[in-house]
């Protein structure tokens, strides 16, 4: 089994991706499975966006919908229950769905953070405006880092963001094999620790080191 995890702030192409994944391995003859992002379907049953109180109900569905699936599928979660933390966090200065959002995702196996390097586009009442996108982005990387998971951030657009994707959940997968086996993991540290450098959340930045050590332009 294989749970994918892909995180990021508001239209940074998470949808997009889940999508390219599941049918690039459904084609390949893989089990696989996206699971979409209830947040979308609650907005759109309701008419609004969640207030305070209902954000507790929207991560455990979230999580609930990763665990239904059989064991033998590949998963592809598009979004988990930290997104709804962080925007708690954010929105409503609220960090009590931290632990049960933290704990959910450790249960992935990888977990791809979207970076900021495509533009910005309004989806309805979901979007709260690209000025929000590095606070989420920031969020994200520190929450991850004090819980001490690990990610990657994938870059590009169309087939070369989903051939990125596919180069950091194989180079995961790899370290998470070594350590399984007792071999020395830190051979692979340099290509699949997260990337850091002192301006680690700029994309700019972050974006041509990606570059150079997948060969991409």
């Amino acid at each position: 089994m294989m749970r994918i995890a892909l995180l990021g702030a508001e239209s940074t192409g998470k949808s997009t991706l889940a999508q390219a994944l599941e049918r690039h391995w459904l084609d390949s003859g893989m089990a696989a499975q996206r699971i979409d992002e209830h947040l979308r379907e609650w907005c759109a049953l309701h008419g609004r966006t969640p207030q305070p109180h209902e954000q507790i109900a929207i991560a455990a569905e979230q999580a609930r919908r990763v665990q239904a699936v059989a064991a033998h599928i590949r998963v592809i979660a598009d979004t988990t229950p930290l997104m709804t933390a962080v925007y708690s966090e954010l929105l409503f200065n609220d960090r009590s769905l931290y632990p049960m959002a933290l704990e959910h995702q450790r249960s992935y196996q990888v977990t791809l953070l979207a970076g900021l390097d495509l533009p910005w586009v309004p989806d309805g009442i979901q979007r709260d405006g690209p000025q929000v996108r590095e606070p989420v982005d920031r969020l994200l990387r520190e929450r991850l880092g004090e819980a001490g998971i690990a990610y990657r951030v994938v870059y590009g657009s169309g087939e070369e963001r989903l051939h990125n994707a596919l180069l950091a959940i194989d180079a995961a997968h790899a370290r998470q094999g070594m350590a399984q086996t007792g071999a020395v993991a830190a051979r692979l540290d340099g290509q699949t620790r997260p990337w850091r450098c002192g301006k680690c959340s700029d994309p700019d930045c972050e974006h041509r080191l990606f570059s150079g050590l997948t060969g991409t332009t």
